[in-house]
């Protein structure tokens, strides 16, 4: 975890709704990408480390006999569990919890992924249980954007106007980013490599999944992405929530009159450390 910052229950409290609608995808063909690196068979098992409404649990769950997502947030299982319905998956399973409650007698995976969620844990502690969870043959999963890409290309619509977002995020919420009922004054940490090395994973292996295309999103599909993460979750705004949407569509309305956009989904990064 981050220093001076303690995780609690809402740290995505009312983002489930917004989730899938709001963030942009993983870039296409990490599924592709993870299956050949791991020589996955429809064999071993799946889990999924804050797992959110199930977006690569979902994904990942036919490469595996059963998947497994936790999360502490039990709506974001509800939506995890309502999708894997309309998908028809009958091997996955949702567990409420946190990852510093793990083993929490789940057994052991081929496969465990953290999807952008690593860093709200306590790291060294998680990563040495994990190790102690995968089967010998396993591997621990990061999942993340690409951090130094290449600049966007020009777009065919005008863009999100991220920079006067999270100017009127600063305006209701102050200048410094919120999580839950704390803040993180020097935002979340990195070099996930030096705490994997420390839990005594020997190799690494790195892919990078391309992406680079435009996608189109709509004002509401905006305001989803805001309402998505963290630092905007709805219940952070409280009785100005409605004032705070209210001008978030006027900030929009100003870039785009006529509510479209276009984003570039980033490549992701993939990086993989196997148990031996």
């Amino acid at each position: 975890m981050p220093d001076g910052w303690q995780w609690d229950s809402t740290l995505f409290q009312g983002s489930a709704a917004y989730y899938e609608r709001g963030r942009l995808p993983y870039a296409p063909g990490f599924v592709e990408t993870l299956t050949a690196a791991l020589g996955l068979d429809g064999t071993g098992r799946l889990l999924d480390v804050g797992c959110g409404p199930g977006i690569v649990t979902l994904a990942l769950a036919p490469l595996f006999a059963e998947a497994v997502g936790l999360d502490p947030d039990r709506d974001m299982l509800a939506e995890a569990e309502r999708q894997a319905g309309l998908r028809g998956l009958g091997n996955t399973r949702w567990v409420a919890a946190l990852a510093e409650d793990l083993p929490a007698g789940l057994g052991e995976f081929r496969v465990v992924v953290f999807a952008n969620s690593f860093q709200w844990t306590d790291r060294d502690r998680v990563a040495a249980t994990v190790r102690d969870m995968l089967t010998p043959d396993g591997a621990f999963v990061h999942l993340s954007d690409l951090k130094d890409r290449p600049a966007d290309p020009e777009l065919p619509l005008p863009a999100v106007p991220h920079g006067e977002i999270a100017d009127l995020v600063r305006r209701y919420l102050g200048p410094v980013r919120r999580a839950g009922q704390g803040m993180l004054v020097d935002g979340t940490p990195g070099r996930e490599d030096l705490v994997l090395a420390r839990a005594g994973f020997p190799t690494l292996d790195r892919h990078v999944v391309p992406a680079g295309h435009a996608v189109e999103r709509s004002a509401d599909d905006v305001v989803a992405w805001v309402f998505s993460m963290s630092s905007s979750a709805p219940h952070l705004f409280a009785d100005r929530l409605d004032t705070f949407e209210r001008d978030l569509r006027g900030v929009l309305r100003t870039a785009s009159p006529a509510g479209r956009f276009a984003e570039v989904v980033p490549p992701t990064e993939m990086r993989i450390w196997r148990k031996s």
